[in-house]
């Protein structure tokens, strides 16, 4: 090494952070400020400026957690700054490395118009460009004091979490506030000199570009007067230039960037803070975008530019202009960016058709690609829908974050479960919040995997998650890396140009066939359970009152609540958001969410309600609606009918204490334990519980992961292990024709009571479980040792299942120790199989065992709850239930059925039977029937393959129709289609998505 680069490298470092930085700023002056702190919940910023203020000393303590604060502003420019840009300078308390994640602010004029943000690195806000000495300074500061929850590691539990716990003392000092003179060319030369010493770090040691970057560095920094910097950065920067101005290389690689801010629509936050976060930086954002002429700025979730729309319209003025500018980018269509593994297919198909709805009536513009940077994984059904929406390429990093396999590419074709193929690139650079430093840029070229063809990679750029966007320093540093020997090329590019290049650079792209699993946040299937019951719960609800309202609609003219589902759908869709239904959040946002699910629930089952009592009328007899796509006890798939008996009967014995319930398909046997010992198929006499072995036993593991602990499960929680076998009471009983078994346990601090039910002529056996659960960092599993010989399971995804291995040969199917499903996960083999069905639970484990004597065991075991206590402490504790039921001697049809009907319950009252809108011959689900969304009456059908085989049928509306047509996913009109008879002749292949826009007559 030569001694010389460390002297040069160290004396650079030093004086660009001790003296230059420090010197950007040259002259400044103290304001004067006033403050309002308010008492409650936020307020209108016109408000804010109305307030009564008094004198607030700088230096002092302001802003409980979660408060907000209004400061009044004021000064005079001194009059000898006449001709200088002047800036004003405020430290309301940051950490530097806290960006997002502490306390905040949105600086106002005193006639309310929006000027910026401050944060921990924007802490300016420009005054004048040439100030002509004497103005007056009137400015108007809304401070969030939001508290640090995610500090250094290792995360600790803490109270902070939610306004009804946090402590009201005052957390934040206002360091200072201050008039100062803006020096250019001081700032410039702190831009020159950053960017060559990050570049030289990553060239070769002994490269003649590093070495003369070095000794253009010592050249510069001699004629550097460190007690004259503003006089002396001129000649400092001449000194450099050369070395900036020496071009790239012709085949460097090109990244292409784009401003980025990633605020997470709740997380370490509640929602009303996302509101104002997203004001605050797109207020910052619209200032560069003004102070630039080719940074690009790309947000996406149509729900955030809602939010400040509706609560900050001076906002969004300067954001919709800058839209029209093309420098402000919608991306993603997407309501929200949301978890993409558990929402059902139709919720993801309204999360594309009120993002690209929102985006196209206000800014008249599509999204062509969907941006999803920080999802836990995405679904392996995702390419098919995509496609069907009309998107045209997919954009995420998160599987940069594995944790043992490295993913093979970087721009690539992902294959979806029904075969359709969508356009995919993974930043190289493995961030969505990159700094453009020196290490990113170089990482990006360096690691790219299809750099033999393509050209380049895409760098979101900006301080994310909590928000706060692009700099000023990030603008200058692109601008000098555009063409810079020694480094990738990099240019503000938007995303759509960048795809199309990319795609015609890779003809035949390499391609990724299933799930793009994230080894690592397995626990998110798991954690926060009410808000994922919520959402299970409110998805289906919403797709009922579409059905019966739409069905009433054309059957008795009631008017289509489209309002009113459109809100309804909008919350549900929110709630969706990467960190919300994964159960990520804070306290505050996941009672908010409970809360908020059973404001749904309710209004959606008035509107169920509201309909159905249309459509039964007046009549006496009772009926039974049946909202599943499949018939139900004699009740063809949604429709009504007088209640037909289920056929056949039901018996429980008792001997010694062993019951045995029965009935005209499978018997089941329950120890005095109260745990599953037999279950048999009485039509082929195979019995489904593995030999010795006993299912419904709940197990209890401690769970304490390495890191994050909300979303973490890790491998070695199952080294430790507890049956929980302890009997409180046994009762059994038939009631209402079914066959009842009551099972109370107790455990640790926790109880659980089981109600096991058969009922006559069905192959499920349910089990409704209620927990009262008070462990800490403990994982509660139900465990079901199956006696199937199943090479892989099927979990129920979106519009069909994930097929998955059920071995552990290679290290990717090794790091699968905890995968999801959706109603359903199903094990066969040939001519066998069995399922587990559930209504609130999308985590399971599979793991295979081999006794020469009885075979290969295959054990299914759902994740119930867990007990984390970071990011909220009391994740879980209380009262819980789940339903679910093993089908005994399944196929994945059966499996199907038995989760709809679980997910589906049919419901009663009395009137008139009600023929079906809409059906399917056997092989095809309908999955959604409702009016379309610009309302023009047409009558939108959607249905899907479910066992993963071609299959031809019949789509049968019955009502007079005059014309159909194909459709997108999204309902744009298609390519028109026969339907004699309202029959519509449908040939699918496996797991295909069919959409249709149905003209009804008259």
């Amino acid at each position: 090494m030569h001694d010389d680069i460390p002297l040069t490298t160290g004396r650079a470092a030093r004086v660009l952070s001790e003296r230059i930085r420090p010197a950007i700023h040259s002259r400044r002056t103290p304001v004067e400020v006033a403050w309002h702190e308010l008492p409650g919940e936020p307020i209108a910023p016109a408000d804010g400026r109305a307030l009564d203020f008094s004198p607030f000393e700088v230096g002092s303590a302001w802003g409980p957690a979660w408060g907000t604060t209004w400061f009044h502003l004021t000064a005079t420019v001194p009059a000898d700054w006449a001709g200088q840009r002047v800036e004003l300078l405020v430290d309301l308390g940051f950490d530097q490395n806290m960006t997002g994640f502490q306390c905040e602010g949105l600086v106002y004029t005193a006639d309310g118009e929006p000027v910026k943000s401050l944060n921990p690195r924007n802490q300016w806000v420009p005054v004048t460009d040439r100030a002509e000495g004497d103005e007056t300074l009137d400015l108007y500061l809304e401070a969030a004091s939001n508290p640090v929850l995610l500090d250094y590691h290792p995360f600790l539990p803490t109270q902070e979490g939610d306004i009804r716990t946090s402590s009201p003392k005052r957390l934040y000092t206002f360091r200072h506030a201050d008039l100062a003179v803006f020096e250019p060319e001081v700032h410039e030369l702190a831009l020159d000199v950053e960017v060559l010493l990050e570049l030289q770090a990553e060239l070769p040691e002994s490269s003649p570009r590093r070495m003369r970057i070095l000794q253009a560095l010592d050249d510069a920094l001699d004629l550097l007067d460190l007690q004259r910097i503003p006089e002396t950065a001129p000649d400092a920067r001449a000194a450099l230039a050369p070395a900036l101005a020496s071009p790239a290389e012709a085949s460097a690689h090109v990244v292409s960037a784009v401003g980025h801010a990633h605020i997470d629509s709740a997380w370490l936050w509640p929602v009303r803070e996302t509101i104002r976060k997203v004001a605050r930086t797109t207020s910052t954002m619209t200032e560069l975008i003004g102070q630039t002429d080719d940074f690009l700025y790309g947000m996406s979730s149509a729900q955030q530019y809602a939010w400040i729309k509706e609560h900050r319209p001076e906002v969004y003025a300067k954001v919709k202009a800058a839209v029209a500018d093309g420098r402000f980018l919608p991306l993603g269509g997407m309501w929200v960016e949301s978890d993409t593994v558990m929402p059902t297919g139709e919720a993801i198909a309204r999360q594309f058709l009120y993002g690209q709805q929102f985006f196209e009536q206000e800014f008249g513009v599509r999204s062509a690609g969907v941006w999803l940077p920080d999802s836990f994984g995405y679904s392996p059904a995702l390419p098919q829908l995509m496609r069907r929406a009309g998107f045209d390429w997919f954009f995420t990093q998160k599987i940069s974050w594995n944790q043992v396999n490295k993913f093979p590419h970087h721009s690539f074709d992902w294959e979806g479960i029904d075969g359709s193929r969508v356009f995919t690139h993974f930043p190289s650079m493995d961030t969505y919040n990159s700094q453009l430093s020196g290490m990113e840029v170089a990482k990006a070229s360096r690691q790219f995997r299809e750099s033999r063809l393509a050209t380049g990679s895409i760098a979101p750029v900006g301080w994310g998650d909590g928000g706060g966007g692009t700099t000023r320093e990030m603008t200058g540093k692109a601008e000098r890396l555009a063409d810079l020997e020694g480094s990738a090329r990099v240019r503000w590019e938007h995303p759509d140009a960048f795809f199309e290049r990319a795609k015609s650079e890779l003809p035949s792209p390499p391609v990724w066939v299933g799930e793009l699993y994230l080894e690592l946040h397995r626990a998110t299937l798991t954690s926060q359970h009410k808000t994922k019951q919520g959402n299970r719960l409110t998805e289906h609800l919403l797709v009922e009152a579409e059905l019966w309202s739409a069905t009433a609609a054309v059957r008795t003219g009631l008017d289509y609540p489209h309002d009113d589902l459109d809100a309804l759908w909008k919350q549900v869709l929110l709630l969706q958001f990467h960190d919300i239904l994964p159960g990520t959040s804070i306290a505050w946002v996941h009672r908010e969410a409970v809360e908020q699910y059973a404001r749904v629930a309710a209004e959606a089952t008035a509107i169920i309600e509201r309909a159905q009592t249309a459509l039964a009328g007046d009549g006496s007899d009772r009926v039974v609606f049946n909202a599943s796509p499949l018939a139900r006890d004699g009740v063809p798939g949604h429709a009504a009918a007088l209640a037909v008996p289920a056929d056949g009967t039901v018996t429980l014995t008792d001997t010694d204490g062993t019951l045995v319930l029965e009935n005209d398909l499978v018997r089941v046997t329950v120890s005095s334990e109260g745990l599953v010992t037999s279950a048999v198929d009485l039509a082929t006499g195979r019995e489904s519980v593995a030999a010795g072995k006993e299912a419904n036993l709940l197990q209890l593991h401690q769970d304490f992961p390495n890191m994050w602990d909300a979303w973490d499960v890790d491998r070695y929680y199952r080294n430790r292990v507890e049956d929980l076998r302890g009997l409180d009471s046994l009762e059994h009983e038939v009631r209402d024709g079914a066959a009842h078994v009551r099972v109370e346990r107790s455990f640790s601090a926790s109880g659980v009571t089981q109600e096991i039910v058969l009922r006559p002529g069905s192959r499920t056996l349910e089990i409704s479980q209620r927990t009262d659960w008070h462990e800490t960092e403990k994982f509660l599993k139900l465990a079901f040792p199956l006696a199937v010989q199943a090479e892989h399971t099927a979990a129920e995804t979106q519009f069909g299942y994930a097929k998955r291995v059920t071995h552990t040969n290679t290290s990717w199917e090794q790091a699968k120790f905890e995968t999801s499903m959706h109603r359903f996960v199903h094990v066969g083999e040939p001519g066998f199989g069995a399922a587990l069905v559930t209504d609130s639970t999308y985590g399971y484990d599979v793991t295979r065992d081999a006794d020469p004597a009885t075979g290969v065991t295959t054990t299914l075991r759902l994740s119930l709850l867990r007990a984390p206590r970071f990011p909220d402490p009391e994740t879980d504790q209380g009262e819980h239930t789940h339903r679910y039921g093993l089908v005994i001697g399944a196929t994945t049809s059966d499996a199907t059925e038995a989760g709809l009907a679980l997910n589906l319950p049919a419901r009663e009252r009395t009137g008139s039977p009600v023929e079906a809108l809409v059906t399917a011959t056997a092989g095809i689900v309908v999955s959604g029937v409702k009016l379309a969304a610009d309302r023009s009456g047409d009558l939108v059908v959607r249905v899907y393959e479910p066992d993963g085989r071609r299959t031809s049928g019949v789509l049968r509306v019955a009502a007079p129709v005059a014309q159909v047509h194909e459709a997108s996913l999204i309902e744009d009109v298609a390519d028109e289609v026969p339907a004699p008879d309202g029959e519509i002749t449908l040939e699918l292949t496996p797991f295909e998505v069919r959409t249709y826009r149905v003209r009804l007559a008259g």
